[in-house]
């Protein structure tokens, strides 16, 4: 019998790599003065990294000391 948490992540891996294949173009980020020109398929998981691991660095610093 599969657990649940097991099945929303298989559930969210497919949708992830559903969405990284239609999303196949080409496109130019901009951010300030710079042009980078990149594949779709690499800017999004590219961003999901970034946004976690600014997450992660947020909840250490914002997060409750567990030994308090």
């Amino acid at each position: 019998m599969m657990r649940p948490k097991l099945i929303v992540v298989l559930v969210l891996i497919a949708l992830f790599c559903i969405i990284l294949i239609q999303n196949i173009q080409p496109v130019t980020l901009r951010l300030f003065f710079w042009k980078v020109g990149m594949s779709q398929i690499i800017l999004i998981p590219l961003t999901m990294a970034i946004g976690v691991v600014i997450g992660f660095i947020v909840a250490k610093m914002t997060g409750k000391k567990k030994n308090q």
